[in-house]
């Protein structure tokens, strides 16, 4: 059985068009899309985190909301840039949003991607060290962040405390055992996604890819899952690593999917230029029913990872998104052995 769940941007725009006008708008509707997700059978609910934008940016107040109104699936990011994070107090947040929804929190992070203003970590009080690229400072975080994680008290007591403590050295709380297992380093490269599995984070990847060999979009990303996976084995961490990967996938089955995203039939991988290097960007899968089944069957990175992450168009509503969740889960993932 392949996990399937859902990744939003959470986008709002003050335009009659669209149905998130507001900040508002994008929260209240990712908890209820969230609910409906659980009820049409699907198993995850995921939220990218982005700063000085009109999207979704912190994620943990959502996190908690949607843990508490369900009982089942998985609740997640994808990705939290960990150049903006203070890793003392992210693990608190974690730890009590994980709690809240029981143990279901599936936090990706990782260095982050092109941003809206230039250096906004500094806006959050963190610079690089002298001789620290900004992709350094996100692992520095990210390694304190683990660290806090595992639980194991480093903080002296007070000798004259408010509170009694208990004995020894003194962890963070709330502390959730567990959520050390469920992180994920979101990568974006065939080397990044081999360090990731050296710190023993699970991967997420997404569609895009910040390389170019030439060969198509799934097969690099194949590559470099089996990579990830040769590494996870070679650093002789325990149990099996988890992998993630992202698609627009939209079956068409009515005059709206039609309208929405017919145009797309055919689309195909794109190469571009990222922050100075080429880049390689992944198709939509967009068509009738039989043809996504058939194109999707055919790609290996898919077939190779746990979990699928639908990116959904937020801004046409929850009731639109609940139906494309309800095609592929209905309709896309029996024809594929999924469910």
């Amino acid at each position: 059985m392949k996990r399937i769940g859902f990744l939003s941007f959470g986008h709002w725009t003050d335009h009659p068009s669209s149905a998130a006008r507001s900040a508002a708008d994008v929260l209240t509707q990712s908890i209820e899309l969230a609910e409906a997700a659980e009820e049409l059978g699907a198993d995850g609910a995921y939220f990218r985190v982005h700063h000085f934008a009109r999207q979704l940016a912190s994620p943990f107040p959502l996190l908690a909301a949607v843990g508490a109104r369900t009982r089942r699936i998985e609740i997640g990011t994808a990705v939290i840039d960990m150049r903006y994070e203070n890793p003392a107090y992210m693990v608190e947040d974690a730890g009590a949003a994980d709690l809240i929804a029981g143990g279901r929190l599936q936090l990706g992070i990782s260095r982050g991607s092109p941003e809206q203003v230039i250096d906004g970590f500094r806006h959050f009080g963190h610079d690089p060290a002298p001789g620290e690229s900004d992709a350094d400072m996100a692992r520095r975080h990210t390694a304190r962040f683990l660290e806090l994680l595992a639980g194991e008290g480093f903080a002296e007591p007070n000798p004259r405390p408010m509170f009694p403590n208990p004995p020894g050295m003194l962890r963070l709380e709330p502390h959730s055992p567990g959520l050390r297992e469920r992180i994920w380093w979101g990568a974006g490269s065939r080397a990044t996604a081999e360090w990731a599995a050296s710190q023993g984070m699970n991967l997420m990847s997404s569609t895009l890819l910040t390389e170019d060999t030439g060969v198509p979009f799934h097969v690099l990303q194949a590559e470099q899952i089996q990579r990830f996976r040769d590494a996870w084995a070679a650093a002789g961490h325990d149990g099996e690593p988890r992998v993630s990967v992202s698609r627009s996938i939209f079956p068409i089955t009515d005059d709206r999917d039609r309208a929405y995203f017919g145009a797309e039939a055919g689309s195909t991988d794109q190469v571009g230029m990222l922050e100075g290097g080429r880049a390689r960007f992944g198709k939509t899968y967009a068509g009738e029913v039989d043809q996504v089944v058939a194109d999707l069957a055919a790609d290996e990175a898919v077939a190779a990872a746990d979990t699928l992450l639908l990116t959904v168009p937020n801004q046409l509503g929850v009731e639109y998104n609940a139906h494309v969740m309800e095609n592929v889960v209905t309709h896309v993932a029996p024809a594929l052995g999924w469910r």
